[in-house]
């Protein structure tokens, strides 16, 4: 299943695709369909090759008028093209098999109402589970379907969907014009009996665009489609304006889709999107503006990984990494997200600098040697620590300068593909700067620097000597060159702002070095608060001196401003989370502030860490007593919310998380059975589930509850939901059946198996899952080799063992990958980093004594 870089150089060094005709039949079997390919190519004459095709059967090879022999030239994976000519036709007829892992073309039925929805999800490497095609981003070409399917299904791709035919006997057929030129990785097929709603905008260059949101019939009732086409008309203005580019598709719709493994995939026209993003419950406003990102980035990779695509998958930085920046530029300036740098900060940057300080982290333009290789690669360097460097480039060269390079660089390549070179000689030359340095230094190494400032004062309290110090640890000893800017921040006495910390100072400049002095701030008086990385220009972590942490921790909630709050918030995790600052100080700073937190995006991470610093960092001896307290602190917070508000909700949900105490759980019972209520709280289908969740992992609910619960919500959303309550009851025999579904039997369907596996960890007992680590390492080898990537890696990262935070479990761990070598270098990366996980957790265990 594996393709390696070596292997596709070869590939595009002997042969050029031109051209796909698929033709499918998607009524002929609830397993597979036939699929018959014929493409054209050219080709070096008397050389040979071969084409990707994942089939359950094939049954007729022909090429140049030539039948091969399809047992001789095919093994289920690839097609052996012998003695090719210089213009060549190749035709492949085949079945291919339905998927229920959310790659190829996944089937899934909704329990509603028994229809059945298709979409495809092709990258990194799965349009070959469709139909026969040479699977690498530099093979460009156009693409012609031909779909058979049941007449009352809407069926839609790239191109415009057109008029379909009768077919006979309830079917209809749909012939698709020609694709514009395009990777196969972002071709589409989407088909059932999807709802819809159409629109349209006008782009930059005068063409009408066709616009549609599409769900399933018994999820549309809840898609604000107004909502989803108003970020795509302020996404398509912004865009066209800074690339100055007009968008090149045809049409543009966007899809949710059931049982999605992403956020969303880019296909050219036809982007899919997880129904998450269909709220059929109240959900937090920091999701609301994490689906409007998710629009946004998906709409920005019409220009960067559709009309221009890297050649090679080491260079898909290129793709996220714009997408990601371009994606919260747009949203901060030309749409109601205006806070979108705060979220940025506080959620993408986050999970970077988590990213980056793996011992599995890499450079933003990885060496990526095979498939293998890129699937564990879309992770928070590619997307987030891409997209945080971007940024501060363009702090450096300047946004006009940047986006001029930009317009250059999509001026010159349109349709084609490039590697990190094409793009900085165009923003070298729009910029003026030689970037050779920071390239290297920001693009090709790994690590994060860390800022602390170096500050000495008079008798009177004035500014004698200040620094900026930045260093790098050992594994990855880089100091690389910075934007950024000190903020200088103190108490306004008067005026609107009184009591509010409010900056009074900022100077920006370049860090560079170990040491770099900064003399614009000699002289000024000593502020309440220094920050280092004002306005978050820069890409690294921030330590605070100790007149500025003791200001924080007294006036955090004061800031009058998000992003500095926010700045200021992430530098005392991260001291937290690096084993330099105890867990339980970390748990009291949340619980003091969260509660006059404004930003619900800063609220959902918070309190993400602090079920983290409750579960993990804080030292076992004290972990019972501090968590019970948190969630009681919790429930006050929640009572003691607005009515309504966001933040209400999210306090709600994260008592019903962390209630364990029979107090706690009567509380949340009072709740879902309505004795007791939160004035302005809704406890609706999704927050009862919840909650009845919190109770069986509570010992307090079984299967019986469940099962009622689930009668009064057979939805798609229902039964994931039931499947992660029946995974957390705390018995060793329910244990033992999700064990069973997951990893001995394997037959789950990917969202159906991510539930289970979430469900599986949540215990109070943390006893019940230790019978388990053995049985992980047995299997995990077994599951890596026999399933897909997406459920091989769901269940390895899943089920790792993580909650034993133990040397056992390191113990265990090294035993496994000494025995396990190097021959699968992405299986190990998924342990090593787990791994990782359970090491920091016991520094900061012992920073917590």
């Amino acid at each position: 299943m594996n393709l390696t870089r070596a292997e596709a150089i070869e590939r595009t060094a002997t042969l050029t695709a031109e051209h796909y005709e698929v033709t499918l039949d998607l009524t002929a079997s609830e397993t597979t369909f036939p699929s018959t390919t014929t493409v054209t190519f050219s080709a070096k004459e008397g050389s040979s090759s071969f084409i990707d095709a994942v089939t359950d059967k094939v049954h007729k090879v022909t090429l140049n008028g030539v039948e091969l022999d399809p047992a001789a030239v095919s093994n289920g994976v690839r097609i052996e093209l012998p003695n090719l000519a210089a213009h060549n036709v190749l035709t492949v007829e085949a079945d291919a098999l339905f998927m229920n892992t959310g790659e190829g073309l996944h089937r899934f039925v909704d329990p509603v109402d028994n229809e059945v929805y298709l979409y495809s999800q092709f990258e990194v490497p799965d349009s070959r589970r469709m139909f026969a095609v040479f699977e690498q981003p530099d093979q460009k070409a156009t693409f012609t379907f031909h779909i058979t399917a049941p007449a009352h299904w809407d069926v839609i791709s790239n191109s415009p969907t057109p008029k379909p035919e009768a077919a006979g006997e309830g079917k209809a057929v749909w012939h698709f014009e020609p694709t514009l030129k395009m990777s196969s990785y972002i071709t589409a097929l989407i088909a059932g009996p999807y709802a819809s709603v159409r629109s349209e905008l006008t782009s930059s260059d005068g063409r009408v665009i066709p616009l549609g949101v599409f769900a399933r019939k018994s999820l549309m009732e809840f898609m604000d489609a107004d909502n989803v086409f108003e970020l795509t008309r302020q996404g398509f203005e912004f865009f066209e304006k800074q690339f100055g580019t007009p968008y090149a598709f045809p049409k543009y719709d966007q899809l949710f889709v059931p049982e999605f493994n992403a956020g969303a995939m880019e296909n050219a026209g036809a982007v899919t999107f997880l129904e998450s993003y269909v709220f059929r419950s109240k959900v937090t406003d920091a999701m609301v503006e994490r689906r409007a990102i998710t629009i946004l980035h998906e709409l920005a990779h019409m220009w960067f990984g559709d009309l221009v695509t890297m050649r090679w998958w080491n260079d898909l930085w290129l793709n996220e990494s714009f997408a990601e920046f371009m994606s919260t530029l747009a949203a901060a300036e030309n749409t109601q997200y205006v806070n979108a740098w705060t979220s940025f900060s506080s959620l993408e940057k986050s999970w970077a600098y988590r990213q980056d300080q793996l011992p599995s982290t890499h450079p933003i333009k990885a060496d990526i040697t095979d498939l293998e290789d890129v699937l564990v690669n879309f992770d928070g360097i590619t997307y987030a620590k891409g997209a945080s460097v971007l940024r501060q480039l363009v702090a450096w060269v300047g946004q006009e300068e940047f986006m001029a390079g930009v317009r250059a660089y999509f001026g010159k390549h349109a349709w084609s593909n490039t590697e990190l070179t094409d793009l900085m000689v165009e923003l070298e030359a729009a910029s003026g700067r030689d970037l050779s340095t920071w390239t290297e230094k920001w693009l090709e190494t790994a690590g994060v620097n860390t800022f602390k400032p170096q500050i000495e004062t008079g008798d009177d309290g004035a500014i004698t000597s200040f620094s900026i110090l930045q260093s790098a640890v050992a594994e990855h000893p880089v100091l690389r060159p910075h934007r950024a800017a000190v903020g200088f921040y103190n108490l306004a006495a008067s005026g609107p702002d009184e009591g509010k910390l409010v900056r009074t100072h900022r100077v920006e400049l370049d860090v560079d070095g170990a040491v770099t002095p900064v003399p614009e701030l000699v002289g000024l008086a000593r502020p309440a608060l220094v920050l280092l990385n004002d306005d978050d220009l820069a890409y690294a972590k921030i330590r605070l001196d100790d007149v500025s942490l003791a200001t924080a921790q007294a006036h955090l909630v004061d800031f009058k401003d998000s992003l500095p709050r926010t700045l200021v918030s992430a530098s005392v995790w991260d001291a937290t989370r690096d084993g330099e600052a105890p867990a339980r100080a970390y748990v009291d700073f949340v619980l003091a502030t969260v509660g006059r937190e404004s930003d619900s995006t800063v609220i959902t991470v918070l309190l993400r860490q602090l079920a983290t610093a409750l579960h993990f960092y804080v030292a076992p001896e004290h972990q019972q007593e501090t968590a019970v307290a948190a969630a009681d602190s919790l429930w006050a917070l929640a009572q003691g919310a607005e009515a309504g508000s966001d933040a209400q909700l999210q306090f709600a949900k994260a008592f019903a998380l962390q209630a364990q105490s029979d107090a706690q759980l009567d509380a949340v019972q009072a709740l879902l059975d309505g004795t007791a209520t939160l004035d302005g709280l809704s406890v609706d289908t999704d927050l009862r589930w919840e909650l009845l969740t919190s109770l069986v992992a509570g010992g307090r609910a079984g299967q019986g509850a469940i099962d009622a619960e689930l009668a009064k919500d057979n939805t798609q959303n229902g039964q994931l939901a039931a499947a992660a309550a029946k995974a957390a009851i705390p018995t060793p025999e329910a244990k033992a059946g999700t064990w069973e579904a997951v990893v001995v039997r394997g037959d789950l369907a990917n969202a159906a198996a991510r539930s289970a596996i979430n469900g599986f960890g949540r215990v109070w007992d943390t006893s019940l899952l230790e019978p388990y680590v053995a049985k992980y390492f047995a299997a995990v080898k077994q599951v890596w080799e026999e399933k897909s990537y997406e459920t091989s890696s769901t269940i390895i990262t899943g089920l790792y063992p993580s909650q034993l935070v133990s040397q056992a479990t390191l113990d265990a761990t090294d035993a496994f990958l000494a025995a396990l070598g190097s021959e699968t270098p992405a299986l190990r990366r998924l342990i090593v980093e787990s791994r990782d996980g359970v090491q920091r957790a016991l520094k900061a265990q012992a920073a917590d004594q």
